[in-house]
């Protein structure tokens, strides 16, 4: 389709949906929760929905049933039921790229059939699995032994991106389930600090690398891939230790090869697998290595269950598809550009991270899938801290500041480490802070505790500021799993509404091949000056000055 033919076709804003929810707005932004909770006593279980191990609170949003009702039509009027039903079945939805969008079949049940081009895949992807279940079962028991015949005791998962954030996430995540004779890190910056760093402890012949790039190209990846072989073969002096000390994650054999991979020892995947979809892919290998197969198919599981419920829920009903559209109603409605997530649980510190990449580079597009520019806003800034952390730094802003935070709080039931009062006291923070947050204090209930005149304004809070809170009984597994599919799927809900592709990530390419093109620039003095802009041209030079010791 012409950009011209693009641009002639309606938008989402003159959509009558579109114009109903924009009308309901202006009528709500001159009510407040606390009118609406005291109009409605049952609200704050009504407004609310459960699935897959994961029950969802979103009462102290400023909505009404009518708001839920025009969500639910905005999306029907965007198909949102039938981009679901494309997704599943392996349509491929990425239009920029041509490619199916299939993270769905990286949980799906051995016996289950997606068909993509002919071809189920099903069977592909657990004979991956298969494969890393026993490899991850040799180096947890101790059978995989390095060069020197030393089993491994460290794991050093090599990506970016995707290749890096699921991996450290989830780690991070189940830690509390990982072999403690084993130790992981993770290499993804090419700043070389990252990598000194990450092996300074390690010993050469007692570690594993996991080098996760799918085309084996990729420049950060492999310039530390690059340097943990460097590392490796110092201490151990032969180059045939590579194939000991070495696994890929990739789909391109011949330069596995050459890098000295044993090719049986690469795992891979495939197309329809975008990159910040991938944890649960071959991607997961640093994962399914610290809990073993077992914990990791509880993960799927969790995955699978919410996969489910996304794809059979009515809108109304349907968790993903509720927080998608509520996010909606915030960044459209009421000028929401950034949204929090704070978990209450200190083993998912790097869940604020993964979710960044989850829907900043799925949803932070300007044109439509026709390519015409958009004429709303789209993909809101994430962001978040771990638990009560975050009370003592960014929460002033969010309770008294001027910008608007939609923010979601994830709790659970039970700790993973009951100790004493400490789990009450978490929990009783994550009630307070939403309370809070919705209906803040009046200037009169600040003058009725006795707060001299002039402190008064200071000690007001005027609340209406919007939360989810997400409860679970306990972090586990299959818990994680459901939870990121709740996040997917609410950030492809948002993707279908916009009409945007979340599935591709142009905006990251210039700057690559631009680096690619500096990089001899700045390894070479004495080439002539760059042609770049003033600006460009300048840093370059200095920066070789710098290098050489030369700058005055």
């Amino acid at each position: 389709m012409s950009a011209d033919a693009a641009a002639a076709r309606p938008t989402l804003t003159t959509h009558p949906a579109w114009h109903a929810l924009s009308a309901h707005a202006d009528d709500m932004r001159g009510r407040s929760l606390r009118a609406l909770f005291a109009a409605d006593p049952s609200r704050g279980t009504r407004f609310t929905a459960e699935a897959a191990g994961l029950y969802l609170d979103y009462s102290k949003n400023r909505i009404t049933d009518e708001t839920i009702r025009l969500l639910a039509a905005l999306a029907r009027a965007c198909r949102l039921d039938e981009r679901i039903a494309a997704m599943f079945r392996g349509e491929p939805i990425n239009t920029t790229e041509g490619r199916a969008v299939l993270h769905v079949a990286l949980r799906a049940p051995r016996d289950a059939s997606i068909v993509v081009d002919g071809e189920d895949v099903v069977p592909g992807v657990h004979d991956v699995l298969d494969r890393m279940a026993a490899f991850a079962a040799q180096v947890r028991d101790g059978r995989w032994r390095g060069h020197t015949g030393r089993p491994i005791r460290a794991v050093v998962n090599v990506g970016i991106g995707g290749s890096d954030l699921g991996p450290v996430m989830a780690y991070e995540a189940l830690r509390h389930y990982s072999a403690r004779d084993l130790t992981f890190r993770f290499v993804s910056n090419v700043d070389g600090t990252d990598f000194a760093e990450a092996t300074r402890d390690l010993d050469p012949a007692e570690t594993l690398f996991i080098i996760a790039s799918k085309t084996f190209t990729t420049l950060e990846t492999m310039a530390n891939a690059r340097t943990a072989r460097q590392w490796t073969l110092a201490a151990l002096g032969d180059a045939r230790a590579v194939a000991r000390h070495f696994v890929a994650v990739s789909t391109n054999a011949k330069a596995v090869a050459a890098f000295g991979i044993d090719t049986s020892q690469m795992f891979g995947f495939w197309d329809w697998v975008g990159g910040r979809y991938s944890m649960d892919s071959a991607i997961g290998l640093s994962t399914m290595i610290a809990v073993g197969a077992e914990r990791f198919h509880e993960m799927l599981a969790g995955f699978h269950a919410m996969d489910e419920h996304f794809r059979t829920a009515p809108v109304e009903r349907n968790l993903p598809a509720l927080m998608g559209l509520i996010a909606i109603w915030h960044a459209n409605f009421f000028g929401a550009a950034t949204a929090a997530v704070l978990p209450y649980d200190q083993y998912l510190k790097r869940l604020p991270a993964y979710l960044q990449q989850l829907t900043m580079e799925s949803n932070g597009k300007h044109v439509t899938l026709e390519g015409a520019r958009v004429d709303y806003e789209t993909g809101p800034i994430y962001w978040g801290e771990p638990g009560t952390n975050g009370q003592h730094s960014f929460y002033q802003l969010i309770h008294q500041g001027t910008r608007i935070v939609p923010c979601d709080f994830i709790g659970f039931g039970r700790s993973l480490n009951p100790i004493g009062e400490h789990h009450d006291l978490l929990m009783a923070n994550v009630f307070a802070q939403t309370q809070a947050l919705a209906f803040g204090k009046t200037e009169d209930e600040v003058r009725a505790e006795g707060t001299p005149e002039r402190l008064v304004p200071h000690r007001a809070f005027e609340g209406n500021r919007p939360t989810n809170t997400i409860l679970a009984e306990r972090l586990t597994p299959h818990t994680l799993g459901a939870l990121v599919a709740l996040y997917e799927h609410s950030v492809f809900t948002q993707g279908a509404i916009w009409g945007i592709d979340s599935f591709d990530q142009w905006g990251v390419e210039l700057g690559k091949v631009l680096a690619s093109r500096i990089v001899p620039e700045l390894m070479s003095a004495d080439d002539p000056p760059p042609a770049h802009d003033s600006s460009t041209n300048a840093l370059i030079g200095r920066y070789r000055r710098m290098k050489a010791g030369t700058e005055r």
